[in-house]
């Protein structure tokens, strides 16, 4: 579960003027709120407002000097915003702060929602059937966002709709120059395997950009999914980006440091599906006969993976990174750019 702290020394804000901004705009925002901070999650630092009527979630753009469209918060709201009342599952968005005066960078507020958010895919919390059943519902819900037409519920200018790999691999490569601190052998070959490789067939949905298990909140009892959490990459893009993201975490060792994924345990015993087995039900959900290039979206997500890492590296050495544990994000974009090349190297 994910761990409430006191709100780090270097992410604190006015509180008092937050309370008076609040308190002017929405109705139910009574007495000053106490504040929390989510410990975990590499980017936009989110608090727990809590007041004696009820709580609430505030998320909002690190301090400091930021990478270039990064920590798209006004994003973030937008999308959800948009999603409430489809078959995905979002948290009801209250409003969205620009105004940089009031603590410091634009934010977001949002409902509390009580419910649980698993830190480690293996979901050690669940039974087998609990697992295999929180899987399932991952996988559908997957293919329900890709489902949605953006178009109509306003989001047809998220994003653009042709050309995502190509642009994905200019955005991140540009992410991780920015805030490259040494070379990385490994990273400098997938990024030329990928340029020589991007696919001719192109797809436009609803990209959610980190569609994990980690960013997935589930009823409190029963592995039922009550909200898709964290939006801050999503635009229009391919939907295969999203499911060879989902694929990456079969690849990433369980014991590796930081970013655990599940390599190396017994899936079956867990009641966890094999990844071909979540790619089927993904395909089932979504009437897809076949995934091709699925391949090239597996490295492509380990690149991403590595660029966002070294990013959270970056701003760890400056100190204002939003997770105390960001000083391993080093040794996480070099091990995950060596399994994106392992990966494109088997491909050829």
């Amino acid at each position: 579960m994910v761990e409430l702290i006191d709100v780090a020394p270097h992410h604190r804000f006015n509180e008092k003027k937050l309370w008076h901004y609040l308190r002017d705009r929405l109705e139910d925002f009574g007495a000053q709120p106490t504040v929390q901070q989510f410990q975990g999650g590499q980017s936009n630092p989110t608090f727990l407002l809590s007041t004696p009527a009820r709580k609430y979630v505030l998320r909002k753009q690190p301090p400091g000097k930021l990478l270039p469209s990064a920590h798209a918060v006004d994003r973030e709201y937008r999308v959800q915003s948009a999603l409430k009342g489809s078959p995905v599952p979002v948290v009801p968005m209250r409003l969205y702060c620009d105004d940089a005066s009031i603590i410091g960078t634009p934010f977001y507020l949002m409902d509390y929602i009580p419910g649980r958010i698993f830190v480690k895919p293996e979901l050690p919390e669940l039974n087998h059937m609990q697992r295999k059943a929180a899987y399932t519902a991952f996988a559908e819900t997957l293919a329900a966002l890709h489902e949605v037409d953006f178009r109509a519920i306003g989001l047809g200018d998220y994003g653009r709709t042709e050309g995502y790999a190509a642009r994905q691999l200019k955005r991140w490569s540009e992410q991780y120059e920015a805030a490259k601190t040494a070379p990385i052998e490994a990273m400098d070959k997938l990024i030329a395997w990928l340029k020589a490789s991007l696919p001719v067939h192109d797809e436009a949905a609803i990209a959610h950009g980190d569609y994990r298990i980690g960013n997935i909140m589930f009823e409190l009892k029963e592995p039922h999914i009550i909200a898709v959490l964290d939006w801050e990459l999503s635009t229009l893009g391919h939907p295969l980006a999203d499911l060879g993201y989902v694929c990456m975490s079969y690849r990433i060792p369980a014991s590796m440091t930081l970013l655990s994924g599940l390599r190396g345990l017994d899936l079956p015993a867990l009641g966890i599906p094999t990844e071909e087995e979540l790619v089927a039900t993904y395909c089932n959900r979504a009437g897809r006969d076949d995934v091709p290039d699925l391949t090239f979206f597996i490295a492509l997500s380990f690149f991403r993976y590595a660029s966002i890492a070294q990013g959270v590296y970056a701003r760890s050495l400056q100190g204002n990174a939003a997770d105390r544990r960001a000083n391993l994000a080093g040794e996480a974009a070099i091990a995950l750019a060596e399994e994106g090349w392992r990966i494109a190297e088997a491909a050829g």
